[in-house]
Order: structure tokens, then sequence, then C-alpha cells
């Protein structure tokens, strides 16, 4: 419905409308107001009762049939008596809907600002304010254009003149009401009208029980020239529970009308009836003509029409001065009145709009969250940023060396000795890179989490997309200072790389080796200074064995610790990229899922809301 502005009436305190004061009876000679001029309205103003604001008049037949119509109700307890003040009751699905809208807020308030939250909030307001009033009456308001003839079929509608009519404009300045029975005045003193402006109809015990719990208002011309008679309009439409639009034949197809009004209101369709007044004024079948036009204006509207048993708007035409077509609106409205069921249809309708209105920032049509190949980019490029594979293959190379140095022959091991200590070896990954590494691996952790970000937030709303991103971009503040820290933690461990158990062998075996050199070189040597016999077969096959073996269990030592320097690498590498991935997971990957989480739950809350049976994806 419109916004609701403020009010522009003073609020009296809760309690019965007092009774207008009695009427003077006015000439039976002179016509009925409906049909008097402004002058003779000016003539008759002595005669009639005037509050200042309105001026009402019964003559001596009405007020007796409005005595014996009280007589007949007092006796068989029908008529305008009080109806049970019972407060309003919505049923299971309408409950769930208000709780879902209502955590949907709650949920939503830190990420989306209060003016895109704003309609929701005022709906949940209504809906409150609504149920703690009357179920048992219904709140119809009366709207139309300058000149449409409201007033009269208030009047009609009545069976009293209570509404000025007459040919000045505006003429009603001031929301008036009319109600069928007591026991409303909590309802009407929530939409600001004073007691002044409340009245009673005169009719037939009959035809007021048709009515009962009918509260109808008459309202200011929605186009009017005076700023505060459109805001009284927009501020009472967002309260009451049905509408009566009134249209005459010469402004039934006004764009203020359509636009402001019927377009943004198609969704209350249920609660809204569309009268075409004036057809006295239309000759031969030109009525069904312009009917025919409004229904298709209101159908170009998106206003689902009531036809064939179908739920949405009641299209009549009639006219309030000759009383043609009233008593079909007249019925048509006490059916609509004793199902009890608008104040509710028209919370579900607010309902629906305030969830149209919200679409954008909740519903998507593409499915959300990261996926596992998203998860593995992201800590593959982690990994990148904080070397893991370079630390794998020098870790890997690490164990090689040592390898060397355990299983080579001592010449070759003394020859790396010194080499050592010319240039001694760590055998470790570096902890710290040089300036130009460290600026690169900055970029390359900026860089993985925008990838990861974007991604995250690729086909959220705006405002889930911008917290997403955000989220993000606070998780790497510090980052890669985390990373570098977390690198030299999680590097390997202090000393030389671990030996495996065939070490020992080889070394005995090199050891022998080694012998084998000694004992054939010593024995060459003796047979040279004539120590020992000659006999230089021996010592120069134990020496060949000797230099022959020491590379090739070298060689053999070599090739059986590539398999294990291989594992040693890969297990260094993958400390380090599950310490990285760790890292980028507490920091930048868990806040952003928290924030696809909360938009999981707000969506699954925005499928309850639009009564979707399915949870969102």
């Amino acid at each position: 419905m419109a916004d609701r502005t403020e009010d522009a009436l003073p609020r009296p305190s809760a309690g019965p409308a007092p009774a207008p004061a009695p009427a003077p009876a006015p000439d039976p000679s002179r016509p009925s107001s409906a049909g008097t001029s402004h002058a003779d309205a000016d003539e008759d103003s002595a005669d009639a009762w005037d509050d200042g604001l309105i001026a009402r008049r019964v003559n001596e037949a009405a007020a007796a049939e409005q005595a014996a119509a009280a007589d007949r109700a007092a006796r068989s307890g029908g008529g305008g008596g009080a109806l049970p003040s019972t407060p309003l009751v919505y049923d299971g699905p309408l409950r769930s809907r208000l709780e879902a809208l209502r955590e949907l807020v709650g949920l939503s308030r830190t990420r989306l600002d209060s003016r895109t939250l704003a309609q929701a909030g005022r709906v949940l307001d209504e809906a409150a304010a609504r149920r703690r009033h009357s179920g048992q009456h219904t709140v119809v308001a009366l709207a139309g254009a300058t000149g449409s003839g409201k007033s009269q079929l208030f009047n009609a509608l009545a069976g009293v003149t209570i509404s000025e009519t007459g040919v000045r404009r505006p003429t009603t300045s001031s929301p008036i009401v009319c109600t069928w029975s007591d026991g409303a005045s909590s309802l009407i003193d929530r939409l600001g009208i004073p007691g002044r402006l409340r009245r009673r109809p005169v009719q037939t015990a009959e035809a007021e029980a048709q009515l009962r719990g009918l509260v109808l208002i008459d309202l200011p011309d929605h186009d009017s020239a005076a700023v505060q008679h459109r805001e009284q309009v927009d501020r009472v439409l967002a309260l009451v529970d049905a509408v009566i639009w009134v249209v005459d034949p010469e402004k039934y197809a006004d764009a203020v009308l359509h636009e402001r009004y019927l377009r943004p209101m198609a969704g209350h369709a249920e609660v809204m009836f569309v009268v075409l007044n004036q057809v006295d004024r239309l000759p031969g079948e030109a009525a069904e003509l312009v009917l025919d036009d409004l229904r298709r204006l209101l159908d170009e509207d998106g206003v689902a029409l009531g036809e064939y048993g179908e739920p949405g708007a009641t299209v009549l035409a009639l006219s309030a001065l000759t009383g043609d077509g009233v008593g079909e609106l007249r019925e048509a409205l006490g059916q609509f009145v004793a199902e009890r069921g608008a104040a509710a249809r028209r919370i579900s309708a607010d309902v629906d709009a305030a969830a149209w209105r919200l679409r954008s920032v909740y519903a998507t049509g593409r499915r959300i969250g990261l996926s596992e190949q998203a998860r593995d980019e992201f800590a593959d490029l982690l990994a990148d940023a904080v070397g893991a594979t370079a630390a794998g293959e020098a870790a890997e190379r690490a164990w090689l060396r040592n390898a060397n140095r355990a299983c080579g022959t001592p010449w070759l091991r003394l020859w790396r000795w010194q080499q050592d200590r010319r240039d001694p070896p760590t055998g470790r990954l570096p902890l710290r890179a040089q300036a130009d590494e460290e600026a690169t691996a900055r970029q390359r952790v900026e860089q993985a989490v925008r990838t990861v970000s974007e991604r995250a937030s690729a086909g959220l709303p705006t405002p889930w997309a911008q917290a997403v991103r955000e989220a993000a971009v606070r998780g790497a503040q510090g980052l890669p200072e985390a990373l570098d820290d977390l690198t030299a933690r999680a590097g390997l461990p202090p000393g030389r790389p671990p030996r495996p158990g065939w070490w020992p062998v080889a070394v005995l075996a090199q050891a022998c080796m080694t012998l084998l050199q000694v004992v054939g070189g010593l024995w060459l040597v003796g047979q040279i200074v004539g120590v020992m016999a000659p006999n230089l077969g021996v010592p120069v096959l134990l020496m060949v064995s000797g230099i022959i073996g020491g590379p090739l269990v070298e060689w053999s030592c070599r090739m059986a610790a590539r398999g294990p320097a291989r594992r040693y690498g890969h297990d260094a590498e993958r400390r380090l990229r599950e310490a990285a991935a760790g890292c980028g997971r507490a920091r930048v990957l868990d806040p952003v899922a928290a924030e696809l989480l909360r938009y999981r739950e707000v969506r699954e809350q925005y499928a309850r809301v639009t009564g979707a049976v399915a949870g969102a994806r």
C-alpha cells in the first residue's frame, strides 16, 4: 500500500465514539442533499446541524426508522450491537511468513542499509499493531479522484447523508468513518480519525446486519490540490484492511490513479474493489464498453480480477445517484466482511510486496558458494606464494647430499669436506627470501585472495557479494607475514635429514672397500721394500676391488636414495602446503564461508517469506 506518513489529525484517546447531537428536522419539501445545489445548501445551513466540518441531515422519517431499527435489533440481538472485541488471529502459514520476515530483517541488519529494510519493518509493525485490535471488524476505505462520487456512494451505503457532497472541490477534507457495529473504537483510533468524524448508518436491521462488522471510511480525493489531503489518503490506505476505488467515466483511465496506486497495489487485488460510478451518465451500451476498458486497464496494471470464482479484485458498475448497482455492491461487501479474512489477506499481500522489493538483494539464479576446486586452487596459490614446491625440491637435494656424504668414498668425502669449508651448505630451506622475492610472494598472496573472493561472490546479490569481498580483504590483512612465520615454523626440522636403516650397511660396505684399498696398497709397499714376498696378483686384486667397489657402492646408494629423498621432499612440501592452506583457511576461507552461510540462512528465510516450498540453494 502507500507509504505511511505522519498523522495529519490528532489521535483521540481510545474509547467509544461520542454520539452525534440530534439534528433538527429540515423541510421535507426540500430535495435531498445528493441533488441539492450549493446555493440551496447555503439556505439550509440554518436548519442543519453543523459541527464545523460536515453537515449531517436526518429527517423525521429517517429518525423514526432509526429508532424502530434499534428496537428490532435489541429484540433480535442483531443489527448494530457491539461485536466481541476478539483480537485478530493470523493462520499458521501467515504467522510462519511473518516470523521468517522478522528473522530475515534481523539477519540482514548488518548487511543491508535501513532504507532497504524499511518496508519490511513497516509491514512487521503494522502486522503486530493490527493483530492487537478487533478481528471481527473489517476496515474498508472509499478512495477516488475529485468528482468521482465516492462521498455520494458513501452516503448511499450508509443510508443517510454523512459525507458532504456538492460542486465545490475538494468536498471531503478529512477522513470520515461510519461503523455498522460497536467495538471498533480502537481500530478507528489507530487510523487517527477524531471522534467528531465518526458516524453510524441509518438502516433497517436486515440491511445493517448484512454489513455488521464493517468500518467504512470516506477519504479525501487522492488527486486533491491540497498536499495534506493526499498525505491523509496515503496514511490511511497504509492502515486499512481493504479499499474500494471509485472511478467515473471521465477519469477512470487517469495516469495518477493507475501509476501511483493501482499498479503498485496490484498484489492487493483480493482486498480491492473497483467501482465504476455515474454509469447513469452513459447512454445505451456505453457503460459495458467503459467497464470492459476498465478491466483491460486493470489487467495491464497487473491487477487480478475476481472473475469465474478466481481470487482477485471485484469490478462493478453502479450509480450512487440513482441507486442502480448499489445493492449489488452492498451484497458483495457484506459477503466480504462476513468472511472476516480481509485483514489477514491485506497483511499477506503486504508481506508479498515487501518480499518482492527485497528480491534483488536475496534472490539469485546461480548456485553460490566455493567449490572444492576453488578451495584447492586457493591453497595451491598460497603454496606457490610460500615456495612449497621449491622447499620440497631443496629438501630432496639436501637428503641426497647427506646420503652421498654418508655413503661416498673417503676420498670424495674429503674433497667435499674441503668444499664445505669454503662454502658450507645448510641443507635446509632458507627462512627469509630476498626483497624482490618477498614482494613477489606478497603479490601472489593478494592475487590468491582476490581470485577466491571473486569466485565466492560470483552470482550473489550486490550487498552480499560486497560483504564476501570485505570478509576476504579483512582476512588478507597480515596474511603474508603470517605465512612467513608459518614457513619458519613448518619447515624442515633442525639438523640433518633422517637416515634410512640401510645407511649403516652402506657405510660398512664403503669402509670395507676402503680397507681393501689400504690393505692392497700396504701389501704392494711391503713387496716393494722387500718386507713381503713378491706377489702382485693378490694386492693388485685387493686394490682394484676397493677402487672399483667404492664408487660402485656409492652409485648404488645414490640410486637407492632417490626414492627416500623424493618422499622426504614431498613430505616437506606437503607440510608447508598444509600449513599455508590452514593459515589461508583460518584467515580467508572461514570468514568467507561464514558470510556464505549467513546468506544461505537469509535465503532460507526469504523462501519462507515468499511461501516457497523448497529452500534456497
